[in-house]
């Protein structure tokens, strides 16, 4: 390599996005649900109580309340949130149908609530599945952040702050998957010039250090925003969908923050599907 391209990586190694902390305040949540009235009331208590870090002192959340009668088609909810103008979306997957004895959907309702509005939505545990993990909906101690790309998503980690109690823990998730990995580095051992072993090395070193580095920008800005915060990193590699969910699993999570869109699809981000599918027994903050 010439001093030129010695240079010109370490310049390029050196370029870093820190984070950029923007507060984000959750004035009014919409409560969706396909429950009496009186049912939905009882819910909406439960609800805010596990979301007591969103009330202020002296300005608590405002909450408009949507049960079996207030709407009969997804069109007429959706014309209820352009009205709105709400900051959130309270509901739980399988709304309005029967799927909720099954695990192989999030329901139709809730397909499109995701990918036709820029709000975002807290998807619950559906009140009848009994699939509800024995710490869900007490408090949010404990929060976790999973993207693909975490230096992209500042709005993932904003959020995850304002949704996280105070003195709770906060973890940064970011898995390379480790498959993808091998598939490159066996053709780089095709490639006669290169020297596999160092290549390998250097490239996995790399690949962890940038959110890693992008996590201890988010760990000093958040000490002045949210001190009472832990923050934690969790930056490996690993079979994608299986390593979240063995992580989801072992730090018994209270909300798992995930991004729902993708600029280039109509369709749900990418591992943000099989993971909202699969993990019902906590809610999960989808944006």
């Amino acid at each position: 390599m010439s001093n030129l391209d010695q240079f010109a990586s370490i310049f390029r190694s050196a370029v870093k996005t820190p984070y950029t902390h923007q507060e984000i305040k959750i004035k009014k949540i919409l409560l969706v649900t396909d429950l009496s009235e009186s049912a939905a009331k009882e819910y909406q208590v439960k609800i805010n109580h596990f979301l007591n870090v969103l009330n202020q002192d002296n300005d608590p959340v405002h909450w408009q309340i949507l049960s079996e009668k207030d709407y009969s088609t997804i069109n007429e909810l959706i014309e209820i949130l352009e009205q709105s103008k709400v900051d959130l979306i309270c509901s739980y997957r399988n709304l309005y149908s029967s799927g909720w004895e099954y695990q192989y959907s999030l329901g139709s309702q809730m397909d499109i609530l995701l990918q036709a509005t820029k709000i975002p939505v807290l998807i619950l545990p559906h009140p009848k599945a009994g699939r509800a993990a024995f710490h869900s909906l007490q408090t949010t101690q404990n929060v976790m952040v999973i993207t693909d790309h975490l230096g992209e998503h500042h709005d993932l980690i904003q959020y995850a702050s304002a949704f996280t109690d105070d003195n709770g823990k906060l973890t940064l998730t970011h898995i390379e998957d480790q498959r993808v990995f091998d598939h490159y580095i066996n053709a780089i051992g095709k490639i006669d010039s290169i020297d596999t072993e160092h290549a390998k090395k250097r490239l996995a070193e790399q690949l962890l250090k940038e959110p890693t580095d992008y996590i201890e920008s988010c760990k000093t800005i958040l000490s002045g925003a949210r001190s009472s915060l832990k923050i934690e990193a969790l930056v490996t590699f690993g079979d994608s969908l299986a390593e979240y969910k063995k992580h989801i699993e072992q730090y018994q999570l209270d909300l798992l923050v995930m991004n729902a869109k993708d600029k280039e699809q109509m369709a749900m981000h990418g591992m943000a599907y099989p993971l909202a599918i699969e993990l019902r027994q906590i809610p999960l903050l989808m944006l």
